[in-house]
Formats: C-alpha cells, sequence, structure tokens
C-alpha cells in the first residue's frame, strides 16, 4: 500500500474525530434537580454545617402517667388592685390633655392641665392669712416696744404699775393673735400641698407678687399615679369638670387575672393555691404560668358553674384584656399517656406537629394531637407510637426551615 492513501485515512479520522468534540461542546447538559425538590413534603433536611450549628436535642416517646387537668375557659381581666380611677383634685376648666386613649403612661406623667379654680380660691385664702400674720407680726413687735418702754418708766417712777401691766397684757394678745394667724397660714398651706404645689412653688406665692403669679399658679397638671394603660378617657379640652368625675382608668397590665367558670361536678377537684397553664388563640406557641388564687363559695344558678381566679404575670403586656383564654387546672388524678417534652410540640398553620427523626439523617413533619400537658411534657393522643425519636429542643429551627421551603415554593 502506497503511504498517500493511509495519510487520507488518518486526515479523515482526525476530522471525524475533531467534529465530534465539537458536537459534544455543544452538547447542553441537563441541571441536576436540588436536593430540595427532591425531598418528600413535610421532610426537612440539614446541611451538615447546618446540623451541627442548629443544636437539635432528640427525645423518645414514652408511655408514663400524667396528671389529668381540669380545662375551662375564661378571659383576661385586670387585676382590681392595679386599676387607678383619676379624677381631678378640685372644680376646674380643662386646658390641655396629653394623653390618648390605649397610650401606656409611667407614674408621674402629665395626663392634662387645667385651670383649678377651688386651688385659685385657696390662693387667694393663704394670700390673705400671710397678710394678716405680717399684721399681727407687726402688732407683736409693738407692743413688745411699748412693753420694754414701760419697764424702763417703772424704774424711775414716772408710769404707775397698772400701765405696766396693761402693756403686758396687750403683747401677750398680740401674740396669741400671731399664733392664731400662723395656725391659718398653715392650715391653707397644707390645702396647697394636697393640690400638688410643692414648697418651693408655696414659697414663691406671696403678696407682694403680681397678680399674673398668682392665677399661674392655679393652673394644675393632674398626673399618672401608676404605670399602666390608659384604659377610659373621659375628658376634652373646654370642659368644667368636678373632683367627683372620673376621667381617666389607668390599668397596670403587668398582672392580669384569668377569670373562669369551674362546673359544679368539677369543683371538688381544683384547690386554690395550685398552678395553673393558661392559653390563649393569639399565642398557640406560648404557655403562660400562674397561679389558682380564688374558687367561689358560690355557684351561679343559671349555669351552674363556680367563679375561678388565676393570677398571670404579665410583664411585656402578651396578655390583652377581654382575650378568650383556656386554663388548665391540675387536679389529683393521673393517667397512662405518651408523652414528649413539650420543647418537641410546634404549631404550624394552628395545628400542633412534631418532626420525627428518619434513619436517612431527614426529619419528618408529624401531624399530632395533643392531650393534657405539664411544665415539661406533652400528651400524644395521635400521631405518634412509643419508641419514635422526635426532636426536642431546636424544634422551632426545623419548623422555620420548613416555612423557608414552602415560602420558596416548596409545599
Amino acid at each position: 500500500m502506497s503511504p498517500k492513501p493511509v495519510l487520507l485515512v488518518t486526515a479523515g479520522l482526525l476530522v471525524g474525530v475533531t467534529v465530534t468534540y465539537f458536537a459534544m461542546g455543544r452538547r447542553e447538559t441537563p441541571a441536576k434537580p436540588s436536593a430540595a425538590a427532591a425531598l418528600p413534603p413535610g421532610v426537612v433536611e440539614l446541611a451538615p454545617d447546618a446540623l451541627r450549628n442548629a443544636g437539635l436535642h432528640f427525645a423518645i416517646a414514652t408511655s408514663s402517667t400524667m396528671q389529668i387537668r381540669l380545662d375551662v375557659t375564661g378571659t383576661i381581666a385586670p387585676e382590681d388592685s392595679r386599676v387607678a380611677h383619676v379624677r381631678p383634685l378640685g372644680r376646674g376648666l380643662i386646658e390641655t390633655v396629653s394623653v390618648t386613649l390605649g397610650q401606656m403612661v409611667r407614674k408621674g406623667d402629665p395626663l392634662l392641665t387645667y385651670d383649678n379654680i377651688e386651688l385659685g380660691e385657696q390662693v387667694g385664702a393663704f394670700l390673705e392669712a400671710r397678710a394678716a400674720l405680717r399684721t399681727a407680726e407687726s402688732d407683736r413687735e409693738v407692743k413688745r416696744l411699748f412693753l420694754a418702754r414701760a419697764d424702763e418708766l417703772i424704774k424711775v417712777e414716772g408710769i404707775a404699775r397698772q400701765t405696766v401691766e396693761l402693756r403686758r397684757g396687750e403683747l401677750r394678745a398680740a401674740e396669741s393673735a400671731v399664733a392664731s394667724a400662723e395656725a391659718t397660714v398653715a392650715r391653707i398651706e397644707e390645702q396647697l400641698h394636697r393640690f400638688g404645689l410643692s414648697d418651693a412653688d408655696v414659697g414663691r406665692l406671696s403678696p407682694v407678687e403680681s397678680a399674673s403669679g398668682h392665677r399661674a399658679a392655679s393652673h394644675n397638671i393632674l398626673r399618672a399615679p401608676v404605670n399602666g394603660l390608659v384604659t377610659r378617657y373621659e375628658v376634652a379640652p373646654g370642659e368644667l369638670v368636678e373632683p367627683d368625675r372620673e376621667l381617666f382608668t389607668i390599668t397596670d397590665l403587668s398582672t392580669v387575672w384569668v377569670l373562669g367558670d369551674i362546673y359544679e361536678q368539677d369543683v371538688s377537684r381544683v384547690k386554690a393555691g395550685a398552678d395553673a397553664q393558661v392559653r390563649v388563640d393569639a399565642y398557640p406557641d406560648r404557655r403562660f404560668s400562674g397561679r389558682l388564687t380564688y374558687v367561689s363559695s358560690v355557684i351561679d344558678p343559671k349555669t351552674r358553674t363556680a367563679k375561678a381566679r388565676v393570677v398571670v404575670e404579665n410583664p411585656d403586656g402578651a396578655l390583652k384584656l377581654d382575650m378568650f383564654a383556656r386554663i388548665a387546672l391540675p387536679t389529683p388524678e393521673r393517667r397512662p399517656a405518651l408523652t414528649v417534652p413539650a420543647a418537641a410540640v410546634q404549631y404550624l398553620d394552628g395545628q400542633p406537629i412534631v418532626f420525627v427523626r428518619r434513619d436517612d439523617g431527614r426529619f419528618a413533619r408529624r401531624a399530632v394531637t395533643v392531650g393534657i400537658a405539664s411544665d415539661t411534657d406533652v400528651e400524644i393522643r395521635e400521631g405518634l407510637t412509643a419508641g419514635d425519636e422526635v426532636v426536642g429542643a431546636g424544634s422551632f429551627y426545623l419548623k422555620t426551615a420548613l416555612l423557608r421551603e414552602r415560602i420558596g415554593g416548596g409545599e
């Protein structure tokens, strides 16, 4: 065979390889499906780094016995001793109002300013009393000088002793008048302090002050007596108000009452002093701890129920007045139950769920039906079996991951 054909064949092979190479280079590689898209609905998978950082704790659904709790309904109400009914100190004309209905105020915050008519009258009486005191003091000094003069004259027999005794009696009368005037000033000054004037305010009042200063003293600032929420507002600028009229109600909600109704047949199952758990629809993931402080001794003849009162600390103001509440009250009874840690139960769309650990390292959402609950455990009536491994502390992290997948187009 001659060399020429061999070269042609080789060149043809090279051309074929080149064409194949370019054709392969132009071919598009199909995208790999994402891990999230491959997951079944309700299943969460965490990358190794995320799994380490999530701080998940695991627990086994366990058969045990739990204390039975009595479930009653109720409403959030203010604690009676924490409700302040604010009235004006005296009859007056409202000038400005500094707060609105529903506003939070601190003790000492101004609520309104008003021209206190009674205070104005007391200021006038105080100035008159001060003037009378000064007159009495001047008269006393004159009588004291008269007596001193008489004492000198009696030494040289320039005056009768009867006149000296008369001068001494006049001085005693003048001293009594001063004491009486001082008592009147002190009594009126005390009234001024009750209207809110300080010692410095009273000190600035004197008969030699301008009339405008006296008029300004009658303008009172009504201040909040406690920290709380303005829950009643019955005032407007320009109104004439009397001391018996309630202008504001300020309610301290740092502690609230939950008032419920216990059926007659259940009254013997609970006792005052027991711990209680309160839940409201606004915070399905949260339980509020309280104490049952009162069970009425009177049964309502219409509903056949007794009133119960649970006191709950409410420092963040989460519990609002008139919220509907569910109260769980402990009883002496116990029953078998399948339980998981309280931290394992999350709520999604109002449905309680837990996350079950799977053998492949993923976590499956499981809808459950919950029963009675304690501070640490929750009864699972449906959705789990004994021995299922669930996520306890850290389950909220998985709920958040599940919601992210939903927003990103998962479920």
